[in-house]
């Protein structure tokens, strides 16, 4: 009878436990606000959608002077990744907190578990996700800038040697051309230029933004042939001529390390799979013989 007692104390402090937990998780889900003005891109990772509606219940913590240094770092490296009009510095040093402690979380489940080694590759992986992310996405970014750049200056050099001014040409190949990153951020620069800013300005705002070195060197190009005079329409040609060249080399250059780099799935994958395939009834028949 006492052990019956003790075993129904124990079930109705622990149902207490548990109520008194999920009433805690609730009231700190309570102040989740999904901000409705801000549309997410497609290309967002599906962690990212998930934790960006509990950023607001983080963003006192990621505004503090302890992660001034996380901000700075990643201010400069938002509008290189495009995402610059997406997050705020304070926000995504908010996603890495709750990467962070969506990490320790799968670390302490793999403890609780007997995992633990696997879950803290796990959780490392998902802490460190964000930053991974970052770089990811400004390599991406800068390499299809790199590709795009050459065919723009064409179409910009034919438009200004036809007689155009270079704006209006720009702003003919935005209208007619897909909208791809080089497309996104020239078009933000022809719209700073039409709400009034100097186009000397805008263009070395787009240079700092990006922080691309192709296209950094063709801005500059530009800027400076604006302020000596010097033909635009002669100019873009020899930048076009060498973004081509830069191009091919680049591809030359990834051609040539295809050879070294496909070397390690053939000795993981098809080799073992040929020996198998060549060696296994020869194993097998020597196995009967033996026998």
């Amino acid at each position: 009878m006492f052990n019956q007692l003790m075993t129904l104390a124990a079930a109705c402090c622990a149902g207490v436990a548990v109520g008194c937990l999920f009433l805690a998780v609730m009231e700190f889900l309570a102040g989740v606000r999904i901000e409705r003005n801000r549309e997410l891109p497609k290309r967002m990772p599906i962690l990212f959608r998930l934790l960006v509606p509990l950023v607001p219940l983080v963003r006192g913590i990621a505004a503090g002077k302890s992660l001034l240094a996380w901000r700075q770092y990643d201010a400069p490296r938002l509008w290189m990744a495009g995402f610059g009009e997406v997050f705020t510095p304070v926000d995504f040093a908010g996603l890495r907190l709750l990467h962070i402690a969506v990490g320790f979380g799968v670390l302490v489940l793999g403890v609780l578990s007997g995992r633990w080694l696997f879950c803290l590759v796990l959780g490392g992986l998902i802490a460190a996700f964000p930053g991974l992310w970052l770089s990811s996405t400004i390599r991406q970014r800068h390499l299809a800038i790199m590709k795009a750049l050459p065919n723009v200056l064409d179409l910009l050099t034919l438009s200004v040697e036809s007689g155009r001014d270079i704006m209006s040409a720009l702003r003919d190949i935005l209208a007619k051309r897909r909208l791809d990153d080089l497309g996104e951020e020239l078009m933000l620069t022809f719209q700073e230029i039409q709400l009034g800013r100097k186009r000397g300005e805008a263009l070395r705002a787009l240079a700092q933004r990006v922080r691309q070195p192709d296209l950094t060197a063709t801005v500059n190009a530009i800027i400076q042939a604006e302020e000596l005079g010097v033909s635009i329409a002669h100019l873009l040609r020899i930048q076009g001529d060498m973004q081509r060249a830069k191009r091919y080399a680049l591809a030359e250059k990834l051609a040539g390390e295809a050879p070294v780099k496909i070397i390690i799935p053939v000795v993981l994958f098809i080799v073992p799979a040929v020996f198998l395939i060549l060696l296994l009834p020869v194993i097998l028949q020597t196995l009967r013989m033996f026998r």
